[in-house]
């Protein structure tokens, strides 16, 4: 039995996926989520996961940070993007950020099948009229990316919501800890991303958005 999992806010999309998936010869079994909080519960509840398909726009994401985070605790699972952004520099990015492939949103059926097949087989899929894949990682990004893989769950979480511009004792209500807590995680987050303050760790994940790229955010 192959296992996916479908991480998108859009239930609509998860179901037309699910749908797609169960199509592929063989048993399928489909798990979703909705934002970043239930990928990292799923993720760790279903370590057989064969390929996750991911929305880099879904809440907590934050662009590229999220792929970070799944390579860093997932290991060699592959993960093959989608996203309704189709710009040619934000699809060749998510390869060189370590993503498997990328899949428009407005893929059909027959497109789907082929490249999740194509991505479960080892290889990279890319929409045809991407050409060349973009420039490699400065080493400035590959730092960032090793730093935020290396985050524990709830010390993403937190970053997360320090760049939605949270204060400690907010974090701290939504995560049902002690502002105490969440001054320590955010200690060991500026340790792993080598930062000295909570503006610095801001502006570090903003650079993983995908409107870095791109000018505008698409969803």
């Amino acid at each position: 039995m192959s296992k996916f999992i479908v991480a998108d806010d859009h239930p609509l999309f998860r179901n037309a996926i699910a749908q797609v998936l169960q199509t592929m010869v063989g048993e399928q079994e489909v798990v979703e989520a909705q934002d970043m909080a239930s990928l990292q519960i799923k993720l760790g509840d279903h370590p057989d996961t064969d390929l996750v398909l991911l929305d880099l726009h879904m809440p907590g994401a934050h662009g590229f940070s999220a792929l970070a985070y799944v390579q860093g605790h997932c290991g060699k699972l592959p993960v093959l993007v989608v996203s309704a952004n189709e710009k040619t520099d934000i699809i060749q990015r998510a390869v060189e950020f370590g993503a498997r492939g990328f899949l428009p949103k407005s893929s059909g059926v027959t497109t789907i099948l082929e490249a999740i097949q194509t991505v479960l087989q080892g290889d990279i899929w890319l929409p045809a009229q991407t050409g060349s894949r973009g420039l490699p990682l400065s080493q400035s990004e590959q730092q960032l990316m090793a730093g935020i893989a290396s985050l524990t769950p709830q010390q993403y979480l937190v970053l997360t919501m320090l760049a939605e511009g949270l204060l400690n004792k907010q974090i701290a209500y939504e995560l049902d800890v002690t502002e105490a807590t969440i001054k320590a995680h955010m200690t060991a987050i500026f340790r792993k991303l080598g930062v000295r303050s909570r503006t610095q760790a801001v502006l570090a994940i903003g650079k993983l958005n995908l409107e870095e790229s791109t000018g505008s955010e698409e969803n």
